[in-house]
């Protein structure tokens, strides 16, 4: 079974050889899922009946599609039409959509089955997955460490072959840093690229939809899916999409590959450095040009966002009050009352964090001191970025600072976990795309993420770049043998 789950193109090949129906591969699938959940949580519900019949509708519907009865997870923050979408969060309880998601739209008309309700850190609030309200999801590699997050879900049931690929939602790291800990692929769009429609929002100017696979191939394959623009999305850019799919089996003889000395001054593990240095031979073989270059205002990335996500978060989150749509706490006095105690029980100790540190940023007199700094500070940022992009193609770090932690080993500080996402989040500030993919393992057998950078609306180089990579290494194959770990 490994073997057929390695890629969309393997589990396709397998049914076809095997004549089974969509239907009869979606019961074995299930079946996988519900064994797999018993260690690894990655979805906060799963209903393997409601699963296959819907796999027997979709075969009826569209057997040509592309992504033609392909189980694809969807983080809980995405909306899918009348199915539970609660951002893994108590105040979103029993929250079903009227209607689906304009990604969700598209995967569906390319033939794919949605299987909703991957876990995530509340809100998207975290970087281990453990806010989530219906409990932590765990890492296949080893369930006693986490799966990283927000989208630890998503990035957790492909990692177990649970599904061949999943969505989920970036607003600084939560797709790449997840794929790196859990040793899969996972892209982050330039900001417009993807519609933003029926994302239930953390941070508006941040948050991203991206693909997370077990291959570049398959990360391409859907990215030109779900890119494009959507009248819907006021954040949405109207440019062509490229057939990134043609990128893949090219040769990368000339590219320049840009290294920040910013990303590798210290704090890093002593494993992923090692990955990362022999990542840069083998590209130096593969013909690509290395460029040192400076990223002078990455320093200031970390106190910037935890400036603006907040801000923009304590916005998003005012209109969950218990008046219109799920949770709403009993025994209120008064409309005031029922507001305060349905807040106060349904969001969870991340998620007053942010709104506290948000509605104070925002506030009369501090406006100008944080927010408005902070957005300044975001252009150089972003200045930063397209200075560099004149003397290289990409640009290459690593894509956290370690491998998995513990479960449990730094929720009581705020400040290391924050720390997990230092080397995203400046893409997402800079709205450009960036990808996570497996460039090694640990000491302890746990798998290393390799960060790569491009310009704006560039993923193409960042596919060539990545598959390159990928075609002359072996972690892919290596990588099915954890799921095992997960049972």
């Amino acid at each position: 079974m490994e073997d057929i789950l390695s890629s969309i193109e393997s589990f396709c090949a397998w049914r076809a050889k095997q004549n089974i129906s969509i239907k009869e591969s979606v019961e074995i699938l299930a079946s996988r899922i519900l064994e797999i959940e018993k260690s690894v949580h990655a979805f906060s519900h799963f209903d393997k009946k409601a699963f296959i019949e819907k796999a027997e509708l979709d075969n009826n519907l569209s057997k040509n599609g592309i992504l033609s009865g392909i189980p694809i997870a969807i983080k809980s923050n995405i909306c899918v039409k009348g199915e539970l979408t609660d951002c893994s969060s108590r105040i979103l309880e029993g929250f079903r959509p009227p209607y689906n998601a304009t990604v969700v739209e598209k995967l569906l008309a390319h033939g794919a089955l949605i299987a909703s309700g991957a876990n995530m850190d509340e809100f998207a609030f975290g970087s281990s997955c453990e806010t989530s309200y219906f409990g932590p999801t765990k890492n296949p590699w080893d369930i006693t460490r986490i799966p990283g997050g927000s989208s630890g879900g998503s990035a957790a049931s492909v990692s177990s072959g649970e599904v061949l690929a999943a969505l989920g939602s970036d607003t600084g790291g939560s797709i790449r840093q997840p794929a790196a800990m859990c040793g899969v692929v996972g892209l982050k769009p330039t900001y417009g690229r993807v519609s933003r429609y029926g994302l239930i929002a953390f941070a508006s100017s941040l948050d991203q939809i991206g693909p997370i696979t077990r291959n570049v191939a398959d990360s391409a394959c859907i990215l030109e899916i779900i890119s494009g623009y959507d009248n819907r999305d006021s954040t949405s850019v109207n440019m062509p999409v490229p057939r990134y799919t043609k990128m893949l089996g090219a040769d990368i003889k000339g590219v320049k590959i840009g290294l920040p000395s910013e990303y590798f001054e210290g704090g890093i593990d002593e494993d992923v450095l090692e990955s990362v240095r022999a990542s840069i031979e083998l590209f130096k073989k593969l013909g690509a040009e290395i460029v040192n270059i400076s990223l002078p205002n990455t320093k200031y990335a970390l106190s910037c966002y935890y400036i603006i996500g907040p801000s923009e978060a304590s916005s998003n989150l005012a209109r969950y009050d218990g008046a219109h749509y799920g949770y709403r706490a009993g025994d209120a006095d008064d409309i005031i009352s029922m507001y305060t105690k349905t807040r106060n029980e349904g969001f969870g100790t991340e998620a007053k964090r942010r709104i506290l540190i948000g509605t104070y940023a925002l506030s009369a007199g501090y406006y100008d001191a944080y927010y408005l700094k902070a957005q300044k500070v975001r252009t150089k940022i972003a200045d930063d970025f397209k200075e560099a992009f004149k003397s290289c193609d990409c640009i290459l770090t690593p894509t956290a600072p370690s491998t998995a932690f513990k479960i449990g080993e730094k929720m009581n500080d705020p400040l290391k976990m924050y720390l997990s996402d230092i080397f995203t989040i400046p893409a997402n500030l800079a709205g450009i795309p960036s990808m996570s993919i497996p460039c090694g393992f640990s000491r302890e057998s746990l798998p290393i993420g390799l960060q790569i950078m491009a310009k704006a609306f560039d993923e193409e180089t960042i596919i060539r770049v990545a598959d390159a990579f990928e075609r002359h290494t072996e972690y892919s194959q290596k990588y099915s043998l954890g799921r095992e770990n997960g049972k």
